[in-house]
């Protein structure tokens, strides 16, 4: 069958290689034509305002959140509406027109910048400027890569603009970065650099974002969130966006119907400025993608503030409304610019129509741990890491998926010693946020801290820094912190760049290496920054990603060489007799060979953390 489309931007794509008949999250090939056309014209935009900026010109900011917008509505699972997207093209094309005017020698600029078109053309168009439209294989990769980088900084942009928060240095970046991955004078080495420095924005940009979001509600504090429901209508709100969420909480005061967050919305429930609403009963549900499931049972109106749609079925598409980049067909659309107020009224008088929540969870789950709230725990963090309560952090941050390779993410979890605490955000936490794993023993530190939604990662970040300074060492590798990262969407991407931008190495991508990444682009990762995969999970496996380690060799007599740590003659008996019974353990189901290294866990509780100090043990 002839391909109809391309596409390869999530980790879902058919085979690990592309979807190219329709989307496997519910796209049809006419969508995703108009997609890559809005893609192309975006990048003539971002051409012509780059040249007007440097000719000395200024850009408005309705340029900048034209691209930033346009580029969050082709974001994977955002907007699945033709004749939106086509909308957005034509007017993308009229922008572009008038801000021509301000360039003095046109003659310079390049094709993108130039090309119109009308509507009854787009169809023709758009399979000439989509991603096959790049022949070198690691060209493409490196603009795919520098783009789905773009998509994502472009998201949390977007965000912060809806609080009024415009950062020009940032959008100039976006602007520029999109009319290089159209300039075939570029080569890879100028790609990687672009792909590093889109890292160093993607920063900025969580760090705008985050500063945004604390400002106009405060700093996120440690909170238990309700998953349970009341006996009165309600409303569902999902995405990521929450001036929206507090625009829906104003307008339903007063009225008896109550609001419920959903999946990424989720951390919303911490922010001091949203617990003065007593109608926000908490979060229902689970990750986007189980929404199908969820939403019939809600029972009531559901609203779609960003990406993570999941094509509806018929049984709530009535009640599915979208605002903002997302959009679906056939569901009402809530308009509204930024720094205007949204009439959610369609909403509310439907829910008032509509019965309780159908429960499907009772109890509690914690939230509220961003970097400020965690580096209020830092002494206790310090203090539990020198006793040896804490052996490891463990980043597991990004997204969350349909794909069954995603139960690893659970069955790690569980594996992880207690000794080790899991960092998070993202939608990826519902595969261990309700696995019940308690405290570090010994302390009150969860052994889950979430820091919010995907974006927060950059919360990750300042708290690797800070631990970086806390313990006195140069390099943030050298912290007892290792990185498996889960991946669905353009907005990890960009998470992924930023950790790249910091210095952080031998990251672990799963639960598959993305298709946009050549052979050669990706050996560059793994050379340079250690990036890898997952595997199954086993103690030998988990125990090898946290690095706890005990050397032993056979050698041909039979002999078991071990190094034991120092300490007391009782305490190395101990650690030597629960050596030797795991290894009668492993050589009975057949895991050592005549060399192995195995990685301990139970048996190792003190010698694996970083200390410089004279007194440091190290096997």
């Amino acid at each position: 069958m002839d391909a109809k489309m391309f596409c390869f931007q999530c980790q879902e794509t058919a085979g690990c290689k592309g979807c190219t008949v329709r989307g496997v999250c519910g796209k049809t090939a006419e969508v995703a034509g108009l997609q890559d056309l809005l893609v192309y014209v975006t990048k003539g935009l971002a051409t012509v305002a780059t040249a007007v900026r440097g000719a000395g010109g200024k850009v408005g900011l309705d340029v900048n959140h034209m691209v930033t917008t346009n580029l969050f509505t082709t974001i994977t699972n955002a907007n699945f509406d033709p004749q939106a997207i086509s909308a957005r093209v034509q007017q993308t094309l009229a922008a572009k027109r008038e801000l021509l005017t301000h360039v003095p020698d046109q003659q310079k600029l390049p094709q993108v910048a130039l090309w119109d078109g009308s509507e009854g053309e787009f169809a023709a168009k758009a399979p000439s400027v989509g991603v096959l439209s790049t022949k070198d294989e690691d060209i493409r990769s490196l603009r795919e890569l520098l783009t789905y980088g773009l998509k994502g900084l472009s998201a949390y942009t977007k965000h912060a603009n809806v609080l009024l928060k415009d950062d020009e240095e940032v959008d100039a970046f976006i602007q520029r970065a999109l009319a290089a991955t159209l300039d075939d004078s570029l080569s890879t080495d100028d790609l990687v650099k672009l792909v590093l420095e889109c890292g160093r924005y993607g920063v900025k940009g969580m760090a705008d974002l985050d500063a945004a979001n604390t400002d106009a509600y405060g700093t996120p504090e440690a909170t238990e969130v309700n998953i349970g429901v009341r006996d009165r209508p309600g409303i569902l709100v999902s995405g990521h966006d929450l001036r929206d969420l507090e625009m829906l909480l104003e307008q339903t005061q007063g009225t008896g119907v109550d609001v419920y967050t959903h999946c990424e919305m989720l951390p919303a429930n911490s922010y001091p400025a949203f617990k003065k609403y007593d109608n926000l009963v908490g979060n229902y549900g689970n990750s986007w993608w189980r929404q199908r499931e969820e939403f019939a049972s809600f029972g009531g109106p559901i609203l779609m503030t960003t990406n993570c749609i999941v094509p509806p079925a018929d049984s709530y598409k009535g009640r599915l409304f979208t605002t903002g980049a997302a959009g679906y067909p056939g569901c009402v659309h809530i308009e509204g610019s930024y720094g205007e107020q949204k009439d959610f009224s369609p909403l509310i008088e439907l829910a008032k129509k509509c019965p309780a929540p159908t429960p499907i969870e009772q109890g509690t789950i914690m939230g509220g741990f961003a970097h400020t709230q965690v580096l209020a725990l830092a002494d206790q963090i310090v203090a539990a890491v020198k006793s040896g309560k804490i052996k490891k952090f463990v980043v597991m941050a990004g997204c969350d998926g349909r794909v069954k390779a995603r139960s690893y993410y659970t069955d790690f979890a569980r594996a992880l010693p207690s000794s080790t605490v899991i960092l998070t955000a993202g939608c990826a936490k519902y595969r261990y946020n309700k696995l019940g794993l308690s405290n570090v023993p010994g302390t009150q530190i969860p052994r889950v801290l979430d820091a919010g939604q995907c974006n927060d990662s950059y919360s990750l970040a300042l708290i690797a820094l800070k631990l970086k300074d806390a313990f006195g060492v140069d390099d943030i590798n050298d912290l007892p912190i290792v990185y498996n990262i889960a991946w669905y969407e353009q907005k990890a991407v960009i998470v992924l760049l930023a950790l790249l931008y910091l210095g952080v190495k031998n990251i672990h991508l799963g639960p598959t290496l993305p298709a946009f990444l050549s052979p050669n682009v990706a050996k560059v990762l793994v050379e340079n920054f250690g990036i890898a995969g997952i595997g199954a999970v086993t103690v030998n496996a988990v125990c090898q990603f946290l690095h706890f380690r005990i050397r032993i060799a056979l050698n041909g007599s039979g002999i078991y060489r071990i190094r034991l740590p120092g300490g007391n003659k009782i305490r190395q008996v101990l650690h030597l007799a629960g050596i030797i019974l795991l290894i009668l353990q492993y050589r009975i189901i057949g895991i050592i060979d005549n060399f192995v290294i195995l990685e301990l866990i139970s048996i190792v509780p003190d010698f694996n953390f970083i200390n410089k100090g004279p007194s440091a043990r190290r096997l």
